[in-house]
């Protein structure tokens, strides 16, 4: 497959790698953890369910968050909204590169996603703002 064609491609459980490197702070922080796709209010939007452990360079003791957004597709693309509905970002399956900028005065957040490898995927965010200069990167495969 080359690629995703639609919104319900992405359903079900997938292993999440993310890897942040900090220009910043100047360290590298590494997580890995899951991410489930799962029917939302009607057929068109899923919600997407992150639970994360990141280990922090000096720290023994890692991280665990969570986090919830809303995929929908609207016209073809794919919505991305934050659980309370803003709009964080949209993408078109269709064209390639995939990206998208978000927003969030003071700080850029340059979104981009690479399907070539389908069904691994990748989500690359840098983001820089005057306390942020990070890029993130989460890899994620179908979970077998």
């Amino acid at each position: 497959m080359s690629g995703p064609s639609s919104l319900q491609d992405f359903a079900g459980l997938w292993q999440v790698d993310r890897v942040i490197d900090d220009a910043r702070a100047g360290q590298r922080i590494t997580g890995q953890g899951q991410a489930r796709f799962t029917p939302g209010a009607d057929l068109a939007e899923l919600v997407y369910d992150e639970d994360m452990v990141l280990s922090l360079p000096g720290q023994s003791q890692p991280l665990r968050g969570t986090r919830r957004y809303l995929w929908a597709e609207l016209a073809g693309d794919i919505e991305i909204r934050f659980e309370d509905g803003r709009r964080l970002q949209r993408i078109s399956l269709k064209t390639a590169p995939v990206r998208d900028v978000h927003l969030c005065d003071p700080d850029r957040y340059d979104g981009q996603y690479r399907f070539g490898d389908w069904p691994l995927w990748q989500a690359i965010w840098r983001v820089t703002g005057p306390r942020k200069d990070y890029v993130m990167t989460s890899t994620y495969r179908r979970n077998a």
